[in-house]
């Protein structure tokens, strides 16, 4: 593409007639056209453009990705849902550090069964 821009550029000034580059030959003007036709072929060639486009599309299928399982409220790290999580933790413990009838103690973790955990997950169509 820098080829490309160039060459226009350069074209641009030779029809203009501007400075030196309009006593330029034609095909100092042709050149930079040539070399990125001759690099769009290697690039082609090589297998470089196709390494891009699926790298691109890999990148695209990620960010999906973590979009949907954001959106399902799944836990992905780095997401807004985290961020959420987490200022609400904060919240909650300065809160709880700032009541003064507050002794220190925890409650007892509540013990779940894991039949009631799998009908969470699980809900029934």
């Amino acid at each position: 593409m820098a080829f490309v821009v160039i060459g226009v550029l350069l074209f641009g000034l030779w029809m203009g007639d501007v400075g030196p580059f309009g006593q330029l030959d034609w095909w100092w003007i042709a050149l930079p056209f040539v070399l990125a036709v001759l690099w769009w072929e290697f690039s082609d060639r090589s297998g470089l453009t196709e390494r891009r486009v699926m790298n691109k599309m890999e990148q695209r299928k990620i960010a999906r990705r973590e979009k949907a399982m954001e959106s399902l409220g799944l836990k992905v790290a780095g997401t807004r849902r985290d961020r959420q999580v987490t200022r609400h933790t904060e919240a909650k413990a300065r809160q709880v550090s700032a009541d003064p009838t507050h002794d220190g103690r925890e409650a007892a973790p509540k013990v779940v069964a894991q039949s009631e955990i799998q009908r969470r997950r699980e809900p029934r169509l």
